[in-house]
């Protein structure tokens, strides 16, 4: 099961993986990037589903307060953060999953951020 979770990752060429990169660095770069560029389409379609469930009408809103709303909503909505964190941690190896848990605060507050990012670029880009 491993070998197959490694297989339908992306390569992401830019990534480095340099050694004297720190250990939550190259989980990052080897685990989470790659993860996360895989999930993209269902991370953006739960996080529109949020949206949606929650009568937000991000359209309406300009590119400042769109920022402004997503930097808040991610600050303070731990049920969204867990359900899209949910969505990368569940493709983890065994291996991983317990390299995970020795690095655990590091790990979710670099996936809560890229997600933010990917998220808030993608819905900005959208607009224009």
């Amino acid at each position: 099961m491993s070998d197959l979770k490694h297989k339908m990752r992306p390569e992401i060429p830019s990534i480095n993986l340099d050694r004297s990169s720190s250990e939550v660095e190259l989980f990052q770069n080897k685990v989470l990037r790659p993860i996360i560029k895989l999930q993209h389409e269902l991370i953006m379609c739960c996080f529109s589903d949020f949206i949606a469930q929650n009568k937000v009408l991000l359209n309406e809103y300009n590119e400042e307060k769109k920022k402004i709303y997503l930097q808040k909503l991610f600050k303070t909505n731990t049920v969204l953060k867990t359900e899209l964190r949910s969505l990368i941690i569940g493709l983890f190896t065994l291996e991983e999953y317990k390299h995970f848990l020795s690095i655990k605060p590091m790990v979710i507050k670099r996936i809560n951020t890229i997600i933010q990012n990917r998220i808030t670029s993608n819905l900005l880009e959208s607009e224009n």
